[in-house]
């Protein structure tokens, strides 16, 4: 069972775990704590810690189940690795894939995977079920994350995904012609309250600004380029169906057809770059387009006219 808050001013500033404690009278702090290190306890769906500072208005979600140990096996995975060093590692995840444990997806994660490739050389601060993640794409996306192996690096890291300094460039096919070349979708996006799986655009929601460019142009449909300036969940997804050009493929945000037999959305986490946390210097990666996503591409630059 699912408990929904919404912040009010008198709790403003107030840690989530004494929030929590406060509101059921058969649960103890202790108990909060340990349902919020599982990761049963979401501010604006994103997982928090217990001492996380609430703000006025904050959508606070508590998912109501006896908190039980979990525990998070390695599992030996072809992970595709970019780079590699002892602060980090730069992972292409493949569609399909779940990047951290979570309820109904213990095993088979990047996660798992991750701990059977690194051992005990993943940072700690993101808690047993994100060990080194210091941000997620959704299952079905393809693309580039950086994974962090010390706790030094995750800090400061995560500090440039916090700062917008992060470089993050996604490659999409999204239904209907994009006329402008270039925009800026700045858009709040929050939990939808119809459908808890689902984000929306909503006046209350977090600030989201998602940069688009065209690369190409088909009858039906626009190739482009995505920077996050932010990164929310479903982000460039949710932007462009509120600009009526859903992600081909997307069969939670699109009702529209397509011709091809795709396993979700063509979406691809084509670029990342970051200031290493121990030389100061940027790196920047890129990877090539999943053989999905090429096939689609060429089949439209080949029937262009058609």
């Amino acid at each position: 069972m699912i408990e929904q808050f919404k912040v009010t001013d008198k709790d403003d500033n107030k840690r989530v775990d004494s929030y929590l404690s406060n509101k059921f009278e058969n649960l103890s702090r202790s108990n909060v704590q340990k349902a919020i290190k599982l990761g049963c306890v979401t501010a604006n769906g994103k997982v928090v810690k217990s001492n996380y500072k609430m703000s006025e208005g904050d959508e606070i979600e508590f998912n109501i189940e006896p908190p039980k140990e979990i525990e998070i096996e390695a599992e030996e995975m072809n992970l595709d690795i970019v780079y590699e060093d002892s602060e980090l590692l730069v992972v292409h995840k493949a569609s399909g894939v779940v990047v951290h444990p979570a309820p109904g997806h213990y095993t088979g994660t990047l996660v798992n995977g991750l701990m059977y490739h690194c051992k005990d050389e993943l940072s700690g601060i993101n808690g047993e079920l994100r060990p080194g993640i210091i941000h997620r794409i959704d299952k079905d996306t393809t693309g580039l994350l950086v994974v962090a192996k010390t706790n030094e690096a995750h800090i400061k890291l995560s500090k440039q995904l916090e700062d917008h300094t992060m470089t993050r460039k996604y490659h999409a096919i999204v239904h209907n012609i994009i006329k402008e070349d270039k925009g800026t979708v700045d858009r709040p996006i929050a939990r939808s309250r119809k459908d808890r799986t689902m984000m929306t655009i909503d006046s209350n929601g977090r600030r989201s600004v998602t940069h688009f460019e065209v690369l190409e142009r088909f009858d039906n449909f626009t190739y482009a380029e995505f920077s996050l300036e932010t990164g929310r969940t479903h982000q460039i997804r949710v932007h462009m169906k509120y600009l009526g050009h859903p992600l081909l493929g997307d069969e939670t945000y699109s009702r529209n057809k397509h011709k091809f037999n795709l396993k979700g959305q063509v979406l691809h986490a084509k670029t990342l770059g970051f200031i290493h946390p121990k030389t100061g210097k940027y790196m920047e990666f890129t990877t090539e387009l999943p053989k999905d996503f090429k096939k689609v591409l060429n089949y439209y630059r080949q029937n262009k006219n058609l």
